[in-house]
């Protein structure tokens, strides 16, 4: 049996919206802050799961990442480009864009169908992460929190959450202020 797993950039007031700025928001950007090398690689430790498990994207997130990562040719974009993707959407959708790609149309079918066999992961994609949360489906987040608050945007819980945590460890350069990522399940 498959987990799903929900992956995040996070601040310490718990925003999650417009990490890299390109939404335009007025406190969009905060994670870029930190220069390229706090995002880039296999921060949320997904290793494996790239190669056995499916991404599972909301439109908005697929069509901004369709459009960066089929570009980029170091080995964690290889391998992103590689991986089995799936982007909720009921309307048309080019899926060839981003390799790999298959469209679902009914959220809680396509998990029914994937998870008995597989491990999701779910990146971004704020809509979809309320869905899943709202329906109790989330067995696991990782977070990788920014020393930053930015006082505006949605949050990952907007009504608070009580989490246990399973670990947590400093994952950026050492030349960067520390950020740890956390590994947590929800409460049962």
């Amino acid at each position: 049996m498959g987990k799903l797993i929900v992956v995040q950039f996070i601040t310490l007031d718990g925003v999650v919206e417009d990490p890299d700025g390109s939404d335009g928001t007025p406190f969009g950007g905060w994670a870029m802050r930190f220069g390229p090398q706090g995002v880039a690689g296999d921060k949320f430790r997904l290793g494996e799961i790239l190669e056995t498990g499916v991404l599972l994207f909301g439109r908005r997130t697929w069509e901004h990442f369709s459009t960066l990562w089929p570009a980029r040719d170091d080995p964690f974009s290889q391998a992103m480009n590689r991986a089995s993707k799936a982007v909720l959407s009921t309307g048309p959708l080019d899926v060839a864009r981003w390799s790999g790609t298959r469209q679902a149309a009914d959220l809680d079918a396509w998990l029914d169908e994937t998870l008995p066999e597989r491990d999701v992961v779910v990146i971004g994609s704020g809509a979809v992460v309320a869905q899943l949360e709202a329906a109790g489906r989330v067995d696991e987040y990782r977070l990788l929190t920014f020393p930053t608050a930015v006082g505006a945007g949605r949050r990952l819980f907007p009504e608070g959450r009580l989490l246990t945590l399973l670990s947590s460890e400093q994952v950026g350069p050492a030349s960067l202020t520390r950020y740890d990522t956390a590994t947590a399940t929800t409460a049962a």
